[in-house]
């Protein structure tokens, strides 16, 4: 109970964190329903597990590579820039939502890849997870399997739990919603999406 705790913990920590996925879960919950935005949610979490995998069987060395991150954050940046100018351009000018629709086979997976995509793009998300994974093996002194697996599930679990509630209170306000302030919001998520894709760019320099 107390790595599943220490998890939790962690997880909570991690809920409250603002960046693009942040922004885009919020976002397509209210424009399109509580299941498309958990659908982003679960991208968000398999995106996070490929992470933790990556972290934990030992690529490290090679992520730590300078020209390695440096082109991850020139890339992540790029296309992160590229979503945001979608949402400032093109979302923002189309008025009304769509009405919500239930999710189908054929569509559910662009949701789950948007939040797969998004999360991933980031460096900072893995430099997270590489943090954590020294928090769970030094601070907290795990070193058997079965430790880092407990710890780990319990982490994505409760960061996957408050991705839901998120995207359930946050598809409640879609009777609330305008058109004005629907394109307000895209033309919000839009210009965060850019800030957060300059700032990876700004920053590549620095992992030389």
């Amino acid at each position: 109970m107390h790595i599943v705790w220490s998890g939790i913990k962690l997880g909570i920590l991690l809920a409250f964190l603002i960046g693009p996925v942040f922004f885009t879960l919020i976002q397509t919950s209210v424009e399109r329903g509580f299941v498309k935005g958990a659908l982003v949610a679960v991208g968000v979490s398999l995106s996070d597990a490929v992470y933790v995998a990556v972290c934990y069987f030992g690529l490290v060395q090679f992520i730590n590579q300078p020209n390695f991150r440096e082109g991850l954050a020139y890339g992540g940046g790029i296309i992160l820039i590229g979503f945001g100018l979608y949402h400032l351009l093109i979302k923002s000018r189309r008025g009304v939502a769509a009405p919500v629709q239930a999710a189908t086979a054929s569509t559910s997976w662009r949701y789950m890849a948007k939040g797969f995509v998004i999360n991933g793009l980031s460096p900072m998300v893995l430099i997270f997870w590489i943090g954590t994974l020294s928090v769970a093996s030094i601070d907290l002194g795990y070193t058997r399997g079965y430790e880092f697996l407990i710890f780990f599930v319990s982490l994505l679990l409760t960061v996957f739990g408050t991705d839901l509630l998120k995207a359930y209170l946050a598809g409640k306000l879609s009777r609330l919603i305008t058109a004005r302030l629907l394109r307000i919001m895209n033309i919000l998520v839009g210009l965060c999406l850019i800030a957060f894709g300059i700032r990876l760019v700004w920053q590549a320099d620095t992992f030389l």
